[in-house]
């Protein structure tokens, strides 16, 4: 699948320019926007896997727009820039560009920049979904424990029963462990008693 674009610049002789380029490479241009204030709805529209944003256009500036990007994962933002300075720099980086690029550039900047961009923001994704996978593992955990202790507060099972129970159940019934322990907190399973 080739790599879906949205270019956000105000210039519209380089925003032709970086359209040109993208699409000799193979790249897809999704669309284009010459205003700050709507590219991030945008690229709600289109959802690219990279946005190209100038750091200042009308409407709002590119870091904006980067910062709302970043904060709901929309995708990867390789910021460009006629200025060069250290603190314009670290503020592109803090609102979540994954690389960043000085205006003029050559087509032989532009293709590794947007490489960066993207296995950056791969990265970002998969930690991610690790950092969520975690996260419900450890809620799952945290639920059949709480149940496991209502068995053993109810029903006086040790906790190694209750545990037995609650997997024995779940393999029994093809389901997870934590759809047991849910339904043994609300009420609606407990052991059969002989």
């Amino acid at each position: 699948m080739p790599l879906r674009v949205v270019i956000a610049e105000d210039e519209a002789i380089i925003r032709m320019d970086l359209r040109e380029t993208l699409e000799e490479e193979g790249y897809v241009v999704v669309g284009e926007t010459g205003r700050g204030d709507t590219v991030v709805d945008l690229i709600r529209d289109t959802m690219p896997d990279l946005a190209i944003l100038d750091i200042k256009m009308p409407g709002a500036d590119g870091l904006e727009a980067a910062r709302t990007i970043n904060a709901e994962r929309l995708c990867g933002v390789l910021m460009l820039t006629a200025f060069s300075q250290r603190e314009v720099v670290e503020e592109a980086r803090d609102a979540g560009a994954l690389a960043f690029l000085v205006k003029p550039f050559q087509k032989s900047d532009l293709i590794p920049a947007i490489e960066v961009a993207m296995g950056r923001f791969r990265e970002l994704q998969a930690l991610t979904g690790e950092v969520d996978t975690l996260g419900e593992q450890l809620e799952s955990r945290k639920v059949t424990d709480r149940a496991k202790g209502l068995l053993m507060d109810e029903l006086s099972l040790s906790e190694a029963d209750a545990f037995a129970f609650i997997q024995k159940t779940a393999m029994a019934e093809r389901t997870r462990m934590r759809d047991v322990a849910d339904r043994i907190l609300d009420g609606s399973l407990r052991p059969a008693t002989d």
